[in-house]
């Protein structure tokens, strides 16, 4: 296959397919997305999209134990939705290799936080590996499926935003081992996770623990690099990259496997160089889990590296002492570029409803959580997935709205309602809960490239991914090879879990917006669903004719629909910008004196 220019989700997607992989699951989210999408690609390999990582990790584990190798994709976050199965797989070991890529987001890129993954790796006592640039991401993918099936274990391959998205070469094989299909074996003992068989699965783990602390002491994922003796570096991933630029003389302890670390090795390194540092972002597993090793680290001589965000060359420099080359400053005079919702967006109207109601949101994951910022400022929390239909019901047990005479609702998007939502709006209707809850339907899953999802019923095979330079389009699964998905029917599936009303309205028609969110809140004795349904605009591309301003009166009411088509001239008059307008007819809906027509 030669040498190609890859990013690091492009390179495990085809490391996974040439070590053999069968099956890829997954939930959709930056920045590990496109691993699944390239995956897919691979006609030898099933891929789909799960409702949330969770299932996705149970569907892992069960293919796992079906005997074939099994790659689980997720970011950080979700993670946290996969811990119950991921810290229950760590004991029972698996069956053929099982591999969870974890994409973390430092300086939250698209993210409500960051965390370090790895620390669920030391948490759970699993192998993690950690690339440092697409090469040994490719690499370490094969090297992840092999580690997993000789310490019967599963392994997290860990990855930043910086990896998953950057692309370097990449000299790959580009040909597919085919490991055997292990056969079934029915072993209660390993995998029937009773207290009684639990306790057997502990103390296997805790030997498969001293066996890899072994192998990290030995294994060429770790690398020493001796230069200037003075100065010496612990790092990992793409921060090993930006060591190298900015300390270029600096001995460098490469760390690829990071959980566990090498005591040994560790020690050594430190007694060979005068002053040893740790260069990571976003938390101190390294500093914490070497000092406890009893190996001694300084701060860095001029200034504390960052506490949080991602970690760059002048960075390091500035901490080090190091001047920064004055070609590499970065420019500080450059215009903001705040996130706004598309031209045309079906979210707009119900925002715009609600920043005029005045209601207290409890929001959600997704596009719609830019409903927070100007001009609509009408969202009041957003927690994680799912939470906004839970904290709905907590603000009516809290008497919220009684109290602020403020009607209060509970926003969530299609996809998120399908990963956590169900639930949430379960267990409202079951404790007699009450109140408003909005689901919008824009039939994809946006935020993250417009991925089908439950909702909507197109799986990860149907849409076969975009065409990859990997892939011969000769070779490319058919649609037609893989089963159809099933759209879930949002409207009987809040029926049966009890909501008293269920309200389908337009999106894209303020009337019916406005309808259906003031008969909605107009009783408090109600449990009370209402559906937008409108395309996203990335979905449906259509355009219709762009409307004409006709003695404009200046209110700026058009303007304060924040949609990015429209703006001001001098002399206050709105004005239409025709390279963006999509004729969606949003403005000419909330135009109070008629000035916007259609023609």
């Amino acid at each position: 296959m030669g040498k190609q220019l890859l990013s690091g989700n492009e390179a495990i997607a085809l490391g996974a397919w040439e070590a053999g992989c069968k099956v890829g699951t997954g939930y959709p989210g930056t920045p590990s997305t496109e691993t699944l999408e390239n995956l897919v690609q691979h006609k030898e390999v099933y891929c789909e999209w799960s409702p949330n990582e969770k299932v996705a990790l149970e569907v892992g584990i069960g293919s796992s134990l079906g005997g074939v190798r099994t790659l689980v994709t997720m970011k950080h976050v979700g993670l946290n939705v996969a811990a119950d199965p991921f810290m229950s797989v760590t004991n029972t070991g698996v069956g053929a290799g099982l591999v969870l890529l974890v994409a973390d987001d430092p300086s939250m890129y698209s993210s409500q936080n960051e965390q370090d993954s790895r620390n669920y790796a030391a948490f759970a006592r699993v192998p993690a590996l950690d690339p440092s640039d697409s090469q040994e991401a490719y690499e370490f993918a094969k090297r992840a499926f092999e580690i997993s099936e000789r310490f019967d274990t599963p392994v997290l391959l860990h990855e930043t935003m910086r990896i998953a998205h950057t692309r370097t070469m990449v000299e790959a094989a580009g040909e597919r081992v085919e490991p055997k299909q292990l056969d079934y074996e029915s072993q209660p003992s390993k995998y029937v996770m009773m207290p009684a068989f639990a306790v057997g699965r502990t103390e296997a783990t805790n030997k498969r623990e001293d066996a890899l602390v072994e192998y990290a002491e030995t294994c060429d994922l770790n690398r020493v690099e001796m230069r200037d003796t003075k100065v010496g570096v612990i790092c990992a991933g793409a921060l090993y990259n930006h060591v190298r630029e900015a300390l270029p003389n600096a001995s460098v302890f490469k760390v690829g496997l990071s959980w566990p670390l090498p005591p040994k090795r560790l020690a050594e390194f430190a007694a060979s160089v005068d002053h040893l540092y740790v260069v990571e972002e976003a938390c101190r597993y390294f500093r914490d889990h070497v000092a406890a090793m009893g190996i001694k680290l300084e701060e860095p001589p001029a200034s504390p590296l960052p506490r949080s965000g991602e970690i760059f060359p002048a960075d390091i420099r500035a901490s080090f002492g190091v001047e920064q080359p004055a070609h590499l400053n970065a420019a500080t005079d450059l215009p903001p570029r705040p996130p706004a919702f598309c031209a045309g967006c079906p979210h707009r109207l119900v925002f715009c409803e609600l920043r005029r109601m005045k209601a207290i949101v409890t929001g959600d994951i997704g596009c719609y959580t830019l409903g927070a910022v100007a001009p609509y400022k009408s969202v009041d929390s957003v927690i994680d997935m799912g939470a906004s239909l839970s904290m709905d019901h907590g603000m009516e047990l809290a008497g919220v709205s009684e109290r602020t005479g403020r009607p209060v609702v509970g926003v969530i998007g299609d996809s998120t309602f399908a990963h956590s939502g169900i639930t949430s709006l379960l267990g409202t209707a079951y404790n007699g809960g009450k109140g408003t809850l909005v689901i919008l339907d824009n039939r994809t899953t946006a935020m993250t490239g417009t991925q089908g999802n439950p909702v909507n019923g197109i799986t990860l095979s149907e849409q076969g991914a975009r065409i990859s330079p990997l892939v011969d389009p000769q070779d490319k699964p058919s649609v037609l090879d893989r089963p159809a998905g099933h759209a879930l029917d949002l409207p009987a599936l809040c029926r049966a879990i009890g909501v008293d009303e269920v309200i389908e309205a337009n999106a894209q028609s303020l009337a019916e917006v406005r309808d259906a969110l003031k008969t909605a809140t107009s009783h408090a004795d109600l449990l009370s669903v209402v559906i937008f349904k409108a395309p996203c605009r990335l979905v449906d591309r259509t355009k219709k004719a762009m409307p004409v301003i006709r003695d404009c009166r200046r209110c700026g009411r058009c303007v304060q629909i924040g949609c990015p088509a429209l703006g001001k001239d001098e002399t206050g008059h709105a004005v239409i910008d025709p390279t963006q307008c999509v004729g969606c007819g949003q403005c000419q809906q909330v135009c109070p004196f008629g000035c916007i027509q259609s023609e």
